[in-house]
Parts: C-alpha cells; structure tokens; sequence
C-alpha cells in the first residue's frame, strides 16, 4: 500500500507541475490568503481523486470531459470578470488600502474552481488509471498529498513574487490568466488538434485585448483629469 501512495504522489505531483491548476494556484495565492487558497486545494483534490480513484476501480469510465470543460471555462470567465472589475473600481490613492476579500467567499471560489478544472483532466486520469490496477485508497490519498504538495509549491511562489509586485497590478493580471485559462480550457476540450502553441496563442488573444484596454483607460484618464485642473 505504501508502495502505492508513493507512485501515485509521485505521477500526479509531476502531472501537476506547469499544468493549468498550478497556475491557478498560483494565481488564487496573489489575490487571496495562502491558507485560505491551500484549504481550498485540499478540499477540491479530497474530492476529485475520491471520483478518479472510484471511477478507476469500480466503474472503469470517465466523466464527460466537454461538458465539465464547459462549466469550467464559465466559472473561471466569472472569477477574471469579478477580479478584473474589482481590481478596475479600486481608487489608485496609494493611502487608501482595498479590503481584504472575504475568506468565506475566496474559499468557496476556490473549491469551485479547482474542482471543476480538475474534473476531466489529466491528472484525474492519471489517478484513475492507477486505481484501475492498484488499491483505490492508496491511490486516492497518494494523489490528494501529490496535488496538494504542487498547489503548496505554486503558492510559495507565488506569494513570495507578489511582495514585489503592486496591489492593483496583481489584481489586473489575476483577471487576466483567469480570463486566459477559461479560453484554453475550451479550446483544450473542442479544438485538442490545434496543439499546445497554437491553442496557448489563441487563449491568450482575448486577455491581451482586456489588458490593452485597461492600458489605454489608465493612459487617458489622468490626461483628462490634468485637463479638468488646468480649466479651473
């Protein structure tokens, strides 16, 4: 058994690193507080390799991956238009602090989130393909420590690169990649002939125009208050 917890922490961390949930990871810990991101990874991965390891051992099927890959892109739509809109009507005043997302909110947000994007993806696979052969227990809590173990490592990253970078700015770019993934996630579902370039370069088309956007707005509106000034 120990032998088999071993291997399945072992695939699925290695599954993990770089994949679009490490990322999320590490995206959810520059907007959110660690705990509160790695609470909720511990939760969806409880969960998600429940249904891998059970579908592996007794069933022998997967979940149909288009729709789950649906609802997924929605709901990271969702969370990038939220944290984009958030991050948009904060005032640029340096002395006024923004509050604090609610921890009850960014948990559950969290959950939501990984579990669906974890629903049908390789990882889950991966874990299922293992309790096909092996004791399903052993799998699934070799792959619940394997994924958290990758989501805890995204975070230390990714707090340790948002000490460096403004408030504001990482709430921008958390909209944008939550904007990036929900378009690579369907295009990973309905166009996987497309390649991992390609379908990276079209994902990437609609945060670019977003962040183009705000570039242009943060460009003119300080021109526009410099003009107001000036006809007093």
């Amino acid at each position: 058994m120990i032998a088999t917890i071993l291997l399945s922490f072992g695939v699925i961390f290695l599954a993990e690193l770089g994949d679009k949930s490490q990322l999320m990871a590490l995206t959810f810990s520059l907007r959110y507080r660690w705990w509160v991101v790695l609470a909720g990874i511990s939760v969806a991965s409880v969960a998600v390799n429940l249904i891998a390891a059970g579908v592996g051992h007794f069933l022998g099927t997967a979940l149909p991956a288009n729709a789950i890959a649906v609802v997924t892109a929605l709901t990271l739509l969702a969370v990038g238009l939220w944290t984009l809109r958030d991050a948009l009507t904060t005032s640029d005043d340096p002395e006024e602090v923004p509050a604090a997302p609610n921890a009850r909110n960014a948990f559950l947000v969290v959950i939501s989130a990984f579990t669906l994007a974890e629903l049908g993806d390789r990882t889950m696979f991966a874990a299922a393909a293992l309790a096909s052969n092996n004791s399903w227990l052993a799998v699934w809590i070799g792959s619940v420590a394997g994924m958290v173990a990758a989501g805890g490592l995204a975070i230390l990253v990714g707090k340790l690169a948002g000490k460096h970078l403004p408030e504001r700015g990482i709430a921008i770019t958390s909209g944008l990649l939550f904007l990036f993934f929900a378009g690579k996630t369907i295009l990973d579902a309905f166009a996987s002939s497309l390649g991992s370039w390609a379908s990276i370069a079209l994902a990437l088309i609609a945060p670019t125009l977003v962040a183009v956007g705000i570039a242009t707005r943060r460009h003119t509106t300080p021109r526009k208050v410099e003009l107001a000034g000036t006809a007093r």
